[in-house]
């Protein structure tokens, strides 16, 4: 099972880095139209890599500390997660008046209005799933 969150941590984090990539060339914060308050993806970013480092250490070691502190670190990251989701939402479904407007020239568009969303689906159905297998790893519960 260890092997299998390592997988859907990888997968997770493929999602986030091409959301975080696309984010940052549609000028980010700098654009000064995000509803994605700098200091939350970034802290959602680094924690969730410390968290795959040290889960990658648990793998290796099978040190049962490791694991718990994986899965305390995924908390504040789901938090995070849960968190931006929250703001995003507002700006996917104001998709076709915010290209209005645009098109108007009255507002520029937040970045995060270009995040695709199966992407954004596939990361957090993938989260949820990293998180479970990280517990039931650090649980004990289903074997490795």
């Amino acid at each position: 099972m260890d092997i299998a969150a390592l997988i859907a941590w990888v997968i997770t984090a493929l999602g986030g880095f091409y959301m975080l990539g696309t984010w940052l060339s549609r000028g980010g914060a700098k654009a000064g139209h995000s509803r994605l308050p700098v200091p939350v993806l970034f802290g959602h970013f680094v924690l969730a890599a410390v968290g795959l480092v040290v889960w990658i250490g648990y793998v290796i070691t099978e040190k049962a500390a490791l694991a718990w502190t994986a899965f305390g670190l995924l908390v504040p990251v789901a938090l995070l997660g849960f968190t931006m989701l929250a703001r995003w939402l507002p700006v996917h479904r104001a998709r076709t008046a915010a290209a209005t407007e645009a098109a108007a020239g009255q507002q520029p568009e937040p970045a995060e209005r270009y995040f695709p969303v199966p992407v954004v689906a596939g990361h957090g159905l993938f989260a949820v799933v990293t998180v479970v297998l990280v517990l039931l790893t650090a649980l004990k519960i289903g074997g490795s």
